[in-house]
């Protein structure tokens, strides 16, 4: 067998980074015991001075289809698609899942759990999560 001189296997090295080079091209992946999946809903996560704000690819939903909490420093996003209801149809492609789902965020920051807003507009989801004082960023001045 072909080791390089660090012991590593170089066809496992090449495997590792082609896998790293397709995860960072496809998004975060979730393992399911079979092939890894790519996670849903798609995120986006960003903060500004006195808040966070976390985007949710959500096409199709309704706002009785999301239930969002805020669970000690975790953001959850469950849902659920309904299934076509159509026992004589055949699929000849099926891409888009079914069924119930769950997204969970570590938050970065402590958050006001009582004042987080959530809007479904065009299928995407935004939820704003103002940021706990303490977590705001504050002015210090210099005393001379």
């Amino acid at each position: 067998m072909w080791r390089m001189s660090n012991g590593s296997n170089p066809v496992g090295v090449l495997r590792n980074e082609v896998d790293r080079l397709f995860a960072d091209f496809f998004g975060p992946q979730v393992e399911t015991g079979g092939p890894r999946v790519r996670a849903y809903p798609a995120l986006n996560v960003w903060q500004r001075e006195h808040e966070l704000l976390v985007e949710a690819e959500v096409p199709g939903l309704k706002n009785e289809d999301l239930d969002i909490s805020v669970v000690g420093s975790q953001l959850v996003i469950k849902g659920r698609r309904a299934d076509l209801d159509d026992p004589s149809a055949t699929y000849h492609r099926r891409e888009r899942g079914v069924g119930e789902f769950s997204r969970t965020v570590e938050l970065p920051v402590a958050v006001m759990v009582d004042q987080v807003q959530a809007k479904l507009s065009d299928g995407v989801l935004l939820i704003t999560l103002p940021k706990a004082e303490a977590s705001k960023p504050r002015k210090v001045q210099v005393a001379s």
